[in-house]
């Protein structure tokens, strides 16, 4: 079965009531309908989504990542509370240590990567200058030399070597991570490179490197401290030798008990004051001599076995995923675009018609060919034989009707040429004649006589003739089968004879023909090819109007629909041929 929308002049149904908003629901049919129409723009942006980032990932460097973990050791004291937040401070402290320049340049200078290409021969990304224009530092060359010119004043111009060292720092520092695992007291040093076994090496160098970095500020900071206190255990030393001697001196003459016990009590107090910072000063030297790290690494980095970027599976599902939104949204914009025939609905509620069908396209012959039209003198068998375009039963059921009331007169016009009226025009006489009812086909399609070059291409009289002689009918209109008669076109001059129809100034009427047949059709030319229409429309008793489904706009049909009722004529309805199966469910 086909799917079409008739809304019959013989029993009317009405047309669904457009919504207050102006936009009927969108339903379920609706987005169905819209994935059978637009699915190959979906799928072509989701495909071509595919392909660059499949050309991405098979010409993207591949980057390995390694990483090593190393436990901290806070020196935090307190209760619990403050020494939670002592040790959450300490750990963050020590990881800004090891995003150091001087750890990463330590790596840098260990592993000689200031000569190694991949570190100093990089271009900027397209995403390292938008980051550089977002945080207004500028990635043009020339500009950063002005702008480095302008402290030049005060110190001397890098060389070449130390511009190297610097890239290759600043390379590293963006290819390594450091992060603390959950709130725990380890961090974990990651390190990507081009190659599995020098991602290793940058991520144990790297922790190597924060360890010394971590021993030298501790030896460096009990260097100070040593430093002060062999000031102050010297300032100490004076002092006690000052009070032993005050001491001694008041020993050899007492006189009052009191002020001894007093120098007595204060020289104790300094010597042990000095023996404390002497000691403490040993302790300090010791750390010197022997330091100890606040870190140790508890996993050194192994050979990791894939590789880490591009992310393959990440970088396909994202394409997916962009492709298919892209390609919704570039097929929404198309469909609402979109002003050719595909929908019944769509020229139904636009011209307020009350018939509109989908006919869908014929089926070829074994060589790929249309069926060829009714030939002269082949019988009512041939015509029962003749194939019936599918969804043409159900819009010649509602010709019937017409038919039923009065005796019609109707015009088959196409939008454009190329429609297929005249196969309609042919197929409706042909069910309008197997039905009981005495027919005529007309052939008045002056700019395209198809009808009359396959049904009668040998006719001495046709159309033309009888305008100027009405007797010649019998003659002119040849027998098909007992209940259906063809017209031809006959010889046309300068007047096709649509127009000299429209004159009613002819041997021939359409009054005269309703007396001796039940239903006339008549095959016009196209719209868009003559004006035939415009003149023979308000003599019939309707017009069927022909569009072509994915190729008529909706704006050619509505055009043609208001010129035909402007000079008087009355639309039966719209067909929309050459509809594919699948617009038929």
């Amino acid at each position: 079965m086909t799917s079409s929308t008739i809304f019959s002049g013989v029993s009317p149904i009405s047309l669904p009531a457009t919504p207050n908003g102006g936009n009927s629901p969108l339903t379920l049919r609706d987005m169905l309908f819209f994935l059978r129409m637009r699915w190959l723009w979906i799928v072509a942006t989701t495909v071509a989504f595919l392909a660059v980032a499949g050309s991405y990932l098979l010409t993207a460097e591949p980057s390995f990542l390694a990483s090593t973990q190393l436990v901290i050791f806070p020196q935090v004291s307190g209760s619990e509370a403050q020494r939670a937040f002592a040790e959450d401070a300490f750990i963050e402290g020590q990881l800004e240590i090891a995003r150091s320049s001087d750890v990463v340049g330590g790596t840098v200078k260990a592993l000689n990567l200031d000569t190694d290409p991949d570190f100093v021969d990089q271009t900027p990304s397209l995403q390292d200058r938008a980051k550089s224009w977002l945080m207004g530092i500028s990635s043009d060359p020339e500009l950063s030399q002005e702008t480095a010119a302008a402290g030049t004043n005060e110190r001397r111009q890098q060389t070449e070597e130390e511009r190297t060292y610097d890239r290759a720092i600043a390379t590293l520092a963006n290819m390594v991570g450091i992060r603390r695992i959950g709130s725990s007291t380890i961090i974990e040093i990651s390190a990507a490179a081009s190659t599995p076994q020098k991602a290793v090496d940058i991520a144990d160098t790297l922790a190597k490197q924060y360890i010394q970095k971590n021993i030298a500020m501790k030896a460096d900071a009990s260097r100070q401290y040593s430093e002060w206190l062999e000031k102050f255990v010297s300032e100490q030393q004076r002092g006690l030798a000052e009070a032993a001697s005050a001491l001694a001196s008041f020993t050899s003459n007492p006189r009052d008990q009191f002020k001894l016990a007093e120098l007595q009590s204060a020289t104790d107090a300094r010597r042990t004051l000095y023996e404390n910072t002497l000691n403490q000063l040993t302790e300090a030297r010791q750390r010197i001599t022997y330091p100890v790290s606040d870190a140790t690494i508890v996993s050194r980095a192994t050979l990791p076995l894939s590789k880490a970027r591009p992310r393959s599976a990440l970088i396909i599902a994202f394409a997916a995923a962009v492709g298919l939104g892209v390609g919704l949204a570039l097929a929404m914009i198309r469909h609402a675009g979109d002003r050719r025939i595909v929908r019944p609905h769509q020229i139904a509620e636009a011209g307020e018609l009350p018939l509109v069908t989908m006919l869908e396209t014929s089926k070829n012959t074994g060589d790929g060919h249309r069926p060829p039209f009714l030939a002269v003198g082949t019988g009512s068998s041939t015509a029962a034989a003749y194939p019936v375009i599918p969804g043409m039963a159900e819009l010649s059921a509602t010709v019937v009707g017409l038919r039923r009331k009065r005796r019609v007169v109707i015009g088959i016009v196409a939008v454009n040429p190329g429609g297929g009226a005249s196969t309609i025009a042919c197929e409706l006489a042909v069910l309008s004649s197997t039905s009981g009812a005495q027919t005529l086909l007309i052939d008045a399609a002056a700019q395209k006589s198809s009808l009359s070059k396959s049904i009668a291409p040998h006719s001495s009289t046709g159309l033309v003739d009888v305008l100027d002689n009405g007797e010649l009918i019998q003659a002119a209109a040849l027998p098909l089968t007992p209940t259906l008669k063809f017209l031809p076109l006959g010889e046309v001059e300068a007047v096709t004879p649509a127009i000299r129809l429209s004159s009613r100034r002819t041997q021939l009427s359409f009054a005269n023909l309703k007396k001796e047949f039940d239903a006339v059709f008549v095959d016009v030319s196209a719209f868009s090819a003559s004006p035939d229409a415009n003149a023979i429309a308000p003599e019939l008793d309707g017009v069927l109007v022909v569009t072509s489904h994915g190729r008529t706009s909706i704006d050619d049909t509505l055009r043609v629909i208001d010129t035909l009722r402007n000079v008087g004529a009355e639309i039966l309805g719209v067909i929309i041929n050459h509809a594919p199966k699948r617009m038929q469910s």
